[in-house]
C-alpha cells in the first residue's frame, strides 16, 4: 500500500490540473463551434418567447446546453426582462431549464470513448484550419474541442490512479458519502473555480477510477449546483434590479432544490442503479443522477412559477434603482460577447434605448426651434450628450464582438448595426449643432415665425418624426414589412420638403425689411432639405 512518500505529489497534481485545463479549454471549443453553427436558432428561440411556462423551461434547457453556461442565459433574461418583453414569472420558467441544459455536460464526459479523442482533436484540426465552408470549419471545432474534453478527462483519470493505493485519500473519498460534507466540499470547491463543469469534469474522473462511491458523487454534484450559485451572485453585482432578481431566483432554486433532495441521497443512488444496470458504472451513474436531480426539480417547480416571482419581487424590490444614471447600458452585458448572435440581439436592443434619446430630441427641438427659450434650447442641445455616450458604449461593445470569430452573417450584421447606430447618432448631432443654432438666431434676431410657416414646420416634423419612430421599430424588431412601410413614406416626406422648401422661395421675393427672417428659414429649409 502506498504511502506519502511514495506518492509523486508533483506529477499527480501537474496531470489533474493540466487535464483540467484541457478538458475545460475543449469544452470552450465545442460550445463556441455549437454556438456559431445554432447562434441564429437560439436568437430565433428567444425572440418568440410565449408565457407558456414549460415552452420557457424548454427554451432554458435548449439554449444553455448549447452555451453551456446558465449565467450567460440569466443574462439574456435580464435583456428580455428590461425590454419589457417577458415578465419575472416567465424567466423563472427559464431559469429553470438553465439547470436542466448544464447536464449535458456530465452525460457527454460520461461517455467511455476516450480511446477516440486524439481521432477526433485530429479530424477537428484538419476540418477547422483546412476547411473552407465557414459552416464546416465549426463542425471541426465542434470536433476538436470534444476530442479534447475526453483527452481532458483521460489525462486526469490517469493521474488519479496512484490514488487507488493511497489510505488517507480512500478514507477521504468515503468521507464523502456523508452527503452533507460532500455538499459543502463540493459547493466550496466549484465557488472556488468559479465552474461547475470543473467540478463535474473531476468527479466523474475519481469515478472512473474507482475512487468515488455513487453516493459520495451524488453529494458532489449536490455541491456543485450550490456552488454555481455564487458565480450568479458575484455576476450580479453592480447590475440593474432585473439583474440582481434574476440571479436571487437562480440562488433560491438551486439551494432549494438541493435541500429537498439531500436526505434522499441514497434512494437516489438506488433509482440510477436500477435504471442503468450493472453496465453503467459509477461514472454513468452519477451523470444520469445529476440529470434525474434538475429534470425532476425542474418538472416539481414549474408549478411554482408565479409565487416564486413574487417572492423574489418582494426580497429585491426596484425602488432601489430610481437614481441610476440614465444613460449607463442597459443590454450592453459582458458575459454575451463571447456568443456573438446572443451579444449582437443586445446590440439591437440597446440601439432601441439610443433611438429613444434621439426621438426625444426629435420631439423638443421644434418648438424649442421656433418659440423656445435660451434655457430651452441648452435643454435639448444637452441631451446629445447623453446619445454621444451611449453611442460610444454600442460602438466599443461592436468592436468587441467583431474581435471574435465570427461567421459571415455575423459580420454582416456587425456592419449593420455599427452603420445604425452612426446615423441615429449623426441625427442627435444635426439637431445640437444646426437646429439649435438656428434657434439661437432667432432669438438673436427677435424673429417671429408666421403661422403659416408654423403651421408648415410642425406637419412635416410630424411626418419625420413618424417616420424615425416606424424604422426604430423596424431595427429592433427585425420587421421586413415595417421597414418597407418607412422607405414607402420616404416620396411624401419629400414632397413636403419641397413645398417647403417653395414657401422658403416665395418668402425670399417678399420686399420689407424682414430679411433676418428670411436668412433664417432659408438656413433651416436647407437643412430639413
Amino acid at each position: 500500500m502506498a504511502n506519502g512518500a511514495e506518492l509523486d505529489i508533483f506529477n499527480i497534481t501537474a496531470g489533474l490540473a493540466g487535464g483540467l485545463a484541457i478538458f475545460l479549454f475543449g469544452l470552450e471549443q465545442l460550445s463556441g463551434g455549437l454556438k456559431a453553427v445554432a447562434g441564429e436558432k437560439m436568437k430565433t428561440i428567444l425572440a418568440k418567447l410565449t408565457s407558456n411556462r414549460f415552452m420557457g423551461m424548454f427554451t432554458g434547457a435548449f439554449v444553455t446546453a448549447i452555451i453551456q453556461s446558465s449565467s450567460v442565459t440569466t443574462v439574456l433574461v435580464v435583456g428580455f426582462i428590461s425590454a419589457g418583453l417577458m415578465k419575472l414569472s416567465q424567466s423563472v420558467g427559464i431559469i429553470m431549464g438553465a439547470n436542466v441544459g448544464t447536464t449535458i455536460t456530465a452525460q457527454i464526459i460520461a461517455f467511455k470513448i476516450t480511446h477516440f479523442a486524439m481521432v477526433m482533436v485530429a479530424v477537428g484540426f484538419f476540418m477547422f484550419f483546412f476547411g473552407k465552408a465557414d459552416k464546416f470549419k465549426q463542425y471541426g471545432n465542434m470536433l476538436m474541442g470534444l476530442g479534447m474534453v475526453f483527452l481532458g478527462m483521460n489525462l486526469m483519470s490517469e493521474a488519479m490512479k496512484p490514488l487507488r493505493s493511497f489510505e488517507p485519500f480512500l478514507d477521504l473519498m468515503v468521507s464523502m458519502e456523508n452527503p452533507f460534507l460532500g455538499l459543502l466540499v463540493g459547493a466550496a470547491f466549484t465557488a472556488l473555480v468559479q465552474s461547475s463543469s470543473a467540478t463535474t469534469g473531476i468527479v466523474i474522473a475519481l469515478a472512473t477510477q474507482g475512487l468515488l462511491s455513487l453516493p459520495g458523487g451524488i453529494a458532489l454534484i449536490f455541491g456543485a449546483n450550490v456552488g454555481t450559485c455564487v458565480t450568479a451572485m458575484l455576476a450580479s453585482i453592480g447590475k440593474p434590479r432585473e439583474a440582481i432578481r434574476a440571479a436571487v431566483v437562480h440562488v433560491l432554486f438551486n439551494i432549494a432544490g438541493v435541500l429537498l433532495w439531500i436526505g434522499f441521497v441514497d434512494q437516489l443512488a438506488a433509482v440510477v442503479r436500477d435504471i442503468g444496470g450493472e453496465e453503467s458504472g459509477t461514472a454513468r451513474d452519477i451523470a444520469n443522477a445529476h440529470t434525474i436531480f434538475n429534470v425532476a426539480n425542474a418538472f416539481l417547480f414549474i408549478w411554482f412559477v408565479t409565487p416564486f416571482a413574487r417572492l423574489v419581487e418582494r426580497l429585491v424590490p426596484l425602488e432601489a434603482d430610481k437614481n441610476a444614471i440614465s444613460v449607463k447600458p442597459k443590454y450592453l452585458e459582458e458575459d454575451l460577447i463571447s456568443t456573438p448572435s446572443i451579444a449582437l440581439n443586445a446590440v439591437r436592443m440597446e440601439i432601441g434605448e439610443l433611438g429613444k434619446h434621439v426621438q426625444k430630441m426629435m420631439t423638443a427641438i421644434l418648438p424649442a426651434t421656433l418659440s423656445g427659450t435660451r434655457g430651452t434650447l441648452d435643454k435639448v442641445a444637452d441631451l446629445d450628450n447623453n446619445v454621444d455616450q451611449l453611442h460610444m458604449s454600442i460602438i466599443k461593445y461592436v468592436r468587441q464582438i467583431g474581435s471574435q470569430s465570427l461567421g459571415d452573417t455575423d459580420m454582416r450584421e456587425v456592419v449593420r448595426l455599427m452603420s445604425a447606430a452612426n446615423h441615429i447618432e449623426n441625427i442627435g448631432d444635426l439637431i445640437e449643432r444646426d437646429l439649435v443654432e438656428i434657434g439661437k438666431r432667432r432669438i438673436e434676431e427677435k424673429i417671429v415665425v408666421s403661422p403659416q410657416t408654423t403651421h408648415l414646420l410642425k406637419s412635416f416634423h410630424g411626418k419625420v418624426d413618424e417616420a424615425l419612430g416606424l424604422a426604430l421599430q423596424a431595427l429592433h424588431d427585425e420587421d421586413v414589412e415595417l421597414a418597407h412601410k418607412v422607405l414607402n413614406m420616404k416620396s411624401s416626406i419629400t414632397h413636403d420638403a419641397a413645398q417647403i422648401s417653395q414657401h422658403g422661395a416665395e418668402r425670399l421675393l417678399v420686399d420689407g425689411d424682414n430679411r433676418p427672417l428670411i436668412s433664417l428659414l432659408r438656413d433651416f429649409y436647407r437643412f430639413i432639405h
